[in-house]
């Protein structure tokens, strides 16, 4: 192989893995106003909630589960748009927890889920 092509195919390989690398660590976040909804899933997590406005108050709804044997918890950590913050967790593969939290003075929130 010659000189330029290994350097060539160095460098898209660099390109490729730092993509990767980015994504892989990236978390799902849904940053939004009422109303509104998501359904994020990560290696390890799966989760759905949606957002309603009523009086002044979001709510925030749904559910999150744990989908891999490995000791750890699925969560959903919510910062309401009024800076409070809330979170929900199902611990042990296959379990599965609802949640519904409000924050009073405020129509968002932003809503990610991870492994913990």
């Amino acid at each position: 192989m010659s000189a330029v092509r290994k350097t060539v195919t160095s460098a898209l390989s660099a390109v490729l893995l730092a993509g990767g690398v980015a994504l892989g660590v990236a978390a799902p976040a849904n940053a939004a106003t009422c109303p509104s909804s998501a359904s994020p899933k990560i290696d390890g997590a799966e989760a759905s909630w949606t957002l309603r406005c009523s009086g002044g108050t979001v709510t925030v709804s749904g559910w999150v589960e744990d989908t891999r044997m490995d000791g750890k918890c699925a969560v959903v950590r919510i910062v309401g748009g009024n800076g409070d913050t809330k979170r929900a967790q199902a611990c042990n593969s296959g379990v599965r927890e609802q949640f519904s939290h409000s924050f009073a003075g405020t129509n968002r929130a932003e809503a990610r889920l991870a492994i913990a």
